[in-house]
């Protein structure tokens, strides 16, 4: 691609990306800190992908979807999963009418552009594998009929660290369908402090206004898919997932014995449309290598089974990608 192609893309990009100090500005009315959350929530919602939010509950993981949502002036749907849920609570049902003697389509809270999916490792298999056809395919079968979900429509699920009571780990085809798996840590005391202050002051949390609407975002999705990315750095990207399926190809054969199953091709395309994504946020039009290691973590956590012998060591992910991080060869 020639350079003067570059500075062209370059210049429309940052156009394209005008709304993101928006949003940024609007979110951060309600949100104190945690700007990494926001970050990927935006990243997800720029590339089509969902996303899982991993943290102790109270860490504002629901007031962030929430706040998004209305920033970006879309339809919000909370559900809250719980062990007696059932696939028609999310879905929707057929209701029998008498006056008709006929059944009509009642439609779930699933039918939304923002679905909250909170506490989503409480929930049966069978919700589990509803919610994943809406997931995958972007759709919905009531009675035999097929309903298409509408754009954009983006899963945000919270999840409970799994040692907590009464949760139990979702099962690989569902985790890897998120694009990202997101932890949330505590706040700094800087921070908690301002949480404390907007908390107790009168009139409670400022009105988030719509910066930007639906339409928009499905327009910056077509920008974020114009991102130039460089050879060597799809190379780079192809040799961080591949070395978590043959670490002994690339100087990391001490991971062998930790890595049960390395990240699927659904990883690799994840990654990059991530990298693409990060440099949109950043009013690039050009990924970086930076870009890749900066969402490699999110993307790839969740991708990486570990062995017995890595969980008897006390080996996370996170060390095996920061292994990963510190040895493949950056372009």
């Amino acid at each position: 691609m020639q350079s003067v192609d570059i500075e062209a893309l370059n210049q429309q990009i940052y156009i394209d990306s005008a709304f993101v100090e928006k949003l940024n500005e609007e979110t951060a009315k309600v949100i104190v800190g945690q700007r990494h959350m926001i970050e990927r929530l935006m990243l997800g919602l720029l590339t089509k992908g969902h996303v899982l939010l991993e943290g102790l509950p109270g860490l504002a993981k629901t007031l962030a979807i929430n706040t998004l949502s209305k920033a970006v002036d879309a339809k919000f749907n909370r559900i809250q999963f719980t062990p007696d849920l059932l696939p028609a609570d999310i879905i929707g049902t057929m209701i029998f009418n008498p006056s008709k003697n006929e059944f009509t389509v009642r439609k779930g809270p699933i039918f939304a552009n923002f679905i909250l999916a909170d506490e989503i490792n409480r929930a049966p298999a069978k919700v589990q594998s509803a919610l994943l056809e809406a997931m995958q395919e972007r759709q919905v079968t009531i009675g035999g009929e097929t309903y298409p979900l509408q754009e954009p429509f983006l899963v945000l699920a919270t999840q409970n660290p799994i040692e907590q009571e009464g949760t139990y780990p979702l099962p690989e085809a569902q985790v890897d369908r998120f694009m990202l798996k997101v932890k949330i840590t505590y706040p700094t005391k800087e921070d908690e402090r301002e949480i404390i202050r907007r908390n107790l002051q009168t009139g409670g949390f400022p009105e988030i206004k719509p910066v930007v609407d639906p339409a928009s975002i499905l327009k910056a999705r077509e920008s974020v898919n114009k991102v130039y990315m460089d050879e060597k750095i799809e190379k780079y990207i192809l040799d961080i997932v591949f070395s978590t399926r043959t670490p002994g190809d690339y100087n990391l054969s001490s991971l062998q014995a930790l890595i049960n199953y390395g990240g699927s091709p659904r990883a690799s395309i994840a990654l990059a449309k991530s990298a693409k994504a990060y440099a949109f946020l950043k009013r690039r039009g050009y990924v970086i290598p930076e870009d890749v290691r900066q969402v490699c973590h999110d993307v790839m956590r969740h991708r990486i089974g570990l062995t017995y012998e890595a969980e008897a060591e006390n080996v996370t992910q996170e060390d095996i990608i920061n292994k990963i991080l510190d040895t493949v060869e950056v372009p």
